[in-house]
């Protein structure tokens, strides 16, 4: 095995934030930093980060705060502690910084998938100079959400929208061996509780301002991708503005790919195959 776990105390309130690094297993072209989506961990991406190792790159990721390993039990599971919301996006600036000392002259390309995508679309309005590109993977222009800061949020609510589910989570995939692996696991399926929501929703409005979007390097390159049945993008109506908008702030180089029929995660569907090489291909482009 490839990977290595390590550890490291978080800068803004010391909390312990557990990591892992898939190691290249071929000449090393670059780094990808994985940031996960809510009620799920890092260890889920490792048929994906073996992959991107296979392929040249090392792979790092963090379990954030509330989630897998670094919430040392059971109840601290979508709590996301004191540091909240912004802590958990300084924590991957701090995973930056320890990957670009570790695996010094290696691009490094962050890629957030759903609640990590939402931490990545802050993290380049004041970092966009230490990444070489940020891809954004089941994704929403979170100023489109409904928070309702008084209660967790219920992941299996976006189960609605599926035809005859066999579980409370067809909606991340029409591969039941996918799904049914996630439901097993018991550290997935929760959502962020109460003060975690609050933290979020408190950031989102900087997301879609203009002004803060314009702090974002003109010239870095940014993917955006999903499938166009993830009811979490409303057939896209809620994702597609993320792309305009960084674009009217200036950003040249933003590419978008949607799967037809694809549901939320894009790296677990039926057709992973193709989207890890799309992913890839992109990678050598920007690199």
């Amino acid at each position: 095995m490839n990977r290595e776990d390590f550890s490291f105390a978080s800068t803004i309130d010391g909390l312990e934030i557990a990591c892992y690094r898939w190691s290249s297993t071929a000449r090393p072209r670059g780094i990808v930093q994985i940031a996960h989506g809510m009620g799920e961990h890092a260890l889920r991406y490792d048929y994906f980060a073996t992959a991107l190792s296979n392929a040249g790159f090392h792979v790092y990721a963090n379990d954030h705060r509330g989630h897998g390993r670094t919430a040392k039990q059971m109840e601290s599971l979508g709590d996301f502690g004191d540091g909240g919301w912004n802590a958990l996006v300084a924590d991957l600036v701090t995973l930056t910084g320890l990957a670009a000392t570790r695996d010094s002259r290696l691009p490094i390309v962050l890629l957030g998938h759903s609640m990590g995508s939402f931490a990545a679309q802050q993290y380049i309005l004041d970092h966009s100079r230490l990444i070489a590109g940020v891809a954004l993977s089941g994704s929403v222009a979170v100023d489109k959400l409904t928070f309702d800061p008084s209660r967790p949020t219920d992941l299996s609510s976006l189960n609605r929208g599926i035809e005859n589910p066999r579980t409370s989570f067809d909606w991340l995939s029409r591969d039941p061996a996918a799904v049914d692996a996630y439901v097993a696991d018991p550290r997935c399926g929760f959502g962020a509780n109460a003060r975690a929501v609050q933290s979020m929703a408190a950031a989102a409005p900087r997301l879609a301002d203009p002004a803060e979007l314009r702090r974002i390097r003109a010239d870095l390159p940014i993917y955006i991708f999903a499938g166009d049945r993830d009811p979490l993008n409303r057939g896209l109506e809620w994702l597609k503005p993320v792309a305009e908008r960084y674009r009217a702030a200036g950003v040249r180089n933003v590419a978008e790919k949607y799967y037809p029929g694809g549901r939320h995660e894009m790296l677990n569907e039926i057709n992973r195959g193709e989207v890890i090489e799309d992913f890839q291909n992109w990678l050598r482009d920007i690199l």
